[in-house]
């Protein structure tokens, strides 16, 4: 797309948008639907629901007919970004695309129709399914014990720490430290709070990589672990975790991996060979699940031999005549949540998996890292690259160069709104002022990055030259660019829709 085009596109007329709440159509008598008349006495009804808590009159739904329901929630549906419409660079997030054939599968009959309460044996089949998800991703991960109990990658690092306590417990070591970079993401105190734990930061030194000196000094005997995420969230490869991995070790403490940033290394090294002892996997990053949007997640641990005993319940254990779930353990940390995995996602990634193959997991990686190096040597001329050189899935930029014209990051990622971009990553990590994290994963194409890359140097091109058109953006959008500080402090975030009655 020529430059011309693009400025064409970023100055268009908006079409005209209703922006009217579903309540605000509503008319008098209109509808979408009809109820049959009720063919039970009332006073069988009133036999019936005794005892429970009646309405007195109908809810205040709003009244709107079958065309108006439709164009309302289509209008809505086009001002969502999402993987299908638009390029999504959104570092430490690994916003990959998901195939559709993923979702073929989780809706073959004999998956999706399962019940949670079934017995073992009406489940052969999915339990075999997800034990070789198991197996995969210890292969992987070189780690021989896995679960796939936790439902989200935060509720994965709890659960790798609640296990981690319980071993320490076990062996009667009062063991409450964890070590954590300063460029860590923000579960991961969080995790440490949670689980009883007291997070202590490990400096980031110049090279961005962690302060192992820092690291030396505060590896004390109340140490149960390391939280490490490996590429970090500056996209670069911790290369002394040998170092760090045998320090800890020397200590009795375990090294644990942030497995967010899995996608960039994934079937080219494994976290166990390096010394991890255990990790969570995000499997909605790496392993294509959905992302986002609240819907049903996974965040499945791997861990060492040594720990394997504390998993939590139930495990997926093969035995001669098929699978079962055993709770049987003395030692497990027990449930994290009431079954066992949310299992129509686990269904998407053992797709992926077998689609891949080892081959085309390796390429995953391969491209991942290829197409992030591709924009950082692009846009490093017209944006300041804190630690330039060679990176993983992900770099960090910085808008250093555009702040003596007035403009700072915040107005970066308004003005790719404006170009059909959801912006990358801004102000994170914390460790570099004024950050913009781009990753584009392997999904995207060569076409596309360089679009991208077109539409970075614009914006660059434009803080020099009308700095007022990126401090105005997005100017595109049904809604102009908010006061942000005032909507954090001052949200308005309910409708009054009581002062409404439904029509007789």
């Amino acid at each position: 797309m020529s430059t011309t085009t693009i400025e064409k596109q970023a100055d268009r007329q908006l079409p005209y948008f209703d922006d009217r709440l579903i309540f605000e159509k509503s008319r008098p008598g209109a509808r979408a639907w009809h109820i049959p008349k009720n063919d039970v006495p009332s006073a069988k009804a009133a036999e019936y629901l005794k005892g429970v808590a009646l309405r007195k009159r109908p809810p205040a739904l709003p009244e709107v007919g079958e065309l108006e329901v439709i164009r309302h929630y289509t209008n809505i549906s086009r001002l969502n970004y999402a993987i299908t419409t638009t390029f999504y660079p959104l570092g430490s997030c690994t916003m990959k695309y998901n195939p559709v054939m993923n979702e073929v599968a989780v809706m073959m009959p004999g998956f999706r129709e399962l019940h949670p309460m079934q017995d073992d044996n009406g489940i052969q089949g999915a339990l075999a399914l997800a034990k070789r998800v198991q197996d995969y991703l210890s292969e992987v991960t070189g780690l021989p014990g896995t679960t796939l109990h936790p439902c989200s990658g935060a509720q994965g690092e709890l659960t790798a720490l609640l296990v981690c306590k319980a071993y320490f417990e076990d062996h009667g070591e009062d063991r409450g430290i964890v070590l954590i970079p300063d460029s860590a993401h923000g579960t991961n105190p969080a995790s440490c709070a949670i689980a009883g734990l007291r997070a202590v930061a490990v400096k980031t030194g110049p090279d961005g990589l962690i302060d192992v000196e820092d690291f030396k000094k505060k590896l004390t005997p109340e140490v149960a672990c390391a939280m490490i995420t490996n590429p970090n969230t500056l996209g670069l490869f911790e290369s002394r975790i040998h170092e760090i991995a045998e320090a800890l070790h020397a200590n009795g403490s375990f090294l644990y991996m942030d497995g967010a940033n899995f996608n960039a290394i994934v079937g080219v090294t494994r976290p166990g060979d390096f010394g991890v002892d255990m990790m969570h996997i995000n499997l909605h990053k790496t392993f294509t699940q959905p992302h986002g949007g609240g819907g049903p997640g996974a965040g499945p641990i791997c861990v060492c031999a040594k720990l394997e005993p504390y998993l939590p319940s139930p495990r997926i254990v093969e035995e001669k005549d098929g699978y079962r779930f055993d709770e049987s353990n003395p030692k497990s940390i027990g449930r994290m949540r009431g079954f066992a995995m949310n299992f129509g996602v686990m269904v998407r990634s053992y797709a992926y998996m077998r689609r891949l193959g080892a081959e085309g997991t390796r390429r995953v990686a391969e491209y991942a890292v290829l197409n992030a190096n591709y924009i950082r040597v692009k846009v490093g001329a017209h944006f300041t690259i804190p630690f330039d050189r060679i990176c993983m899935h992900e770099f960090v930029a910085t808008s250093k160069k555009q702040r003596e014209f007035g403009i700072h990051t915040i107005d970066i990622a308004k003005r790719l709104i404006d170009l059909g971009y959801h912006p990358p990553t801004v102000y994170f990590p914390l460790v570099v002022s004024e950050a913009i994290m781009i990753e584009p994963t392997e999904t995207e194409s060569k076409d596309t990055i360089d679009r991208f890359i077109k539409s970075m140097v614009q914006i660059a091109r434009e803080a020099e030259t009308n700095p007022s058109l990126l401090l105005e953006a997005p100017v595109t959008t049904p809604v102009r660019r908010l006061d942000e500080v005032k909507a954090a402090k001052e949200p308005e975030l309910r409708f009054n829709c009581c002062v409404w009655e439904p029509s007789p």
